[in-house]
């Protein structure tokens, strides 16, 4: 393990860039759905069924959860920018926001699933 692997906001920094990339990834999967309205109500209707599937509803949950971190990892960092010239602790507020930053994540994306259900 590397040294700045040992640091115990390391997780955070990880889980900010790896949720950005699963966005990423997911987009180009969410124009192709959204494409399928130009083929007519049909093909878009038939593209939409699939959402039905309870495999699809879970992966939802972890798309909801992706950008519930990304957007609180991303807000964190910008309240830490503003706030680390000012306090020499900060480190102790980092721990606090990286872990409210998860907590509201996976809240908002339990709430999205248990109303898919």
């Amino acid at each position: 393990m590397k040294p700045h692997q040992r640091h115990r906001l390391w997780f955070a920094h990880a889980l900010h860039r790896y949720s950005g990339l699963g966005l990423a990834i997911f987009l180009p999967f969410h124009f192709v759905l959204l494409g399928q309205a130009i083929n007519g109500r049909e093909g878009l209707e038939s593209a939409l069924a699939l959402t039905d599937n309870s495999f699809v509803k879970f992966a939802e949950f972890g798309l909801v959860f992706l950008l519930a971190v990304h957007l609180f990892g991303g807000i964190r960092l910008l309240v830490l920018e503003w706030i680390r010239p000012v306090s020499d602790r900060w480190t102790d507020i980092h721990k606090t926001l990286a872990a409210a930053a998860v907590a509201i994540a996976f809240a908002l994306a339990t709430l999205f699933l248990l109303r898919a259900i």
